[in-house]
């Protein structure tokens, strides 16, 4: 007697099924990873960046006695003056735009492709034919007072800036982590809230009571660097019992200490 035995060959539809749910589950696992591992090379690179531009600004300082003005943030890459600093007179043109990487030499825009923000206290920026000396931040620091007055620097020993980095507790209570600062230097983080683009357009900044927001307005005096938060609906960072609004700003400075220090070894201050 013979038997025959029937091979079937191929998978039903149910088999077909449950394999694509399993390779889909191997590659979600694969991915996420991977998509943290790149953010994570982005903020490093952001970090390293930002590094890059206060060592140029340090060089700026050391050469010219005073810190660079910012450039003007719409003005697309290539146009005249893209990223180059803009005076007024004796004077930055403003106290608040976007790194000037053409005046530095350095890279123009962090690792998600956008342009550093920028603010300057402009006692710390303005020539120094100006005899400014006396910041933002400060009561007393006067250019005629000082003896002997500088000579080779826009800033004096006895010079502050006018700005305030704050961070948050839990409960959204704030504290000051370093105060009376000549310039600030913000990446917008992954989100963008509030960058400038190579095009010289603006990204929308969301969240009104959002410290992203403080950290975006042209006119801020003070700016918020604290530990990173997702995105949340009806956010108030102000608000204790609310939930914190997205943040991944990246908050840099310099201080007048800093500045000063190396002024002084530039020999440009006594």
């Amino acid at each position: 007697m013979t038997h025959r035995i029937r091979v079937q060959l191929g998978f039903t539809l149910a088999e077909l099924a449950v394999v694509l749910v399993i390779v889909g589950i191997l590659l979600a696992g694969a991915l996420i990873p991977l998509a943290t591992q790149l953010e994570v090379k982005s903020i490093a690179d952001t970090q390293r960046g930002i590094e890059q531009v206060k060592e140029a600004i340090f060089g700026f300082t050391q050469s010219n006695g005073r810190v660079p003005c910012p450039a003007t943030p719409t003005i697309a890459t290539g146009v005249t003056n893209a990223g180059v600093e803009q005076m007024s007179g004796n004077n930055c043109a403003t106290t608040y735009g976007v790194v000037p990487w053409v005046t530095l030499g350095i890279t123009e825009t962090d690792a998600w492709g956008r342009r550093y923000s920028y603010w300057v206290d402009n006692a710390f920026g303005d020539a120094i034919a100006s005899n400014t000396t006396q910041g933002s931040g400060q009561a007393t620091c006067s250019y005629a007072s000082l003896s002997p007055a500088p000579t080779q620097s826009s800033f004096a020993i006895c010079s502050e800036g006018g700005f305030t980095i704050r961070t948050r507790a839990t409960d959204h209570s704030f504290t000051a982590t370093a105060q009376k600062i000549p310039l600030v230097i913000i990446s917008h983080g992954k989100n963008g809230n509030g960058a400038y683009l190579p095009s010289g357009t603006k990204t929308t900044v969301s969240g009104a009571l959002s410290d992203e927001a403080s950290n975006a307005t042209s006119t801020s005096t003070t700016f918020y660097s604290r530990t990173a938060t997702p995105t949340a609906s009806d956010c108030d960072d102000t608000t204790s019992g609310k939930s914190f609004c997205e943040f991944d700003d990246i908050v840099a400075w310099i201080t007048s200490y800093s500045l000063v220090t190396r002024v002084i070894s530039a020999g440009k201050l006594p």
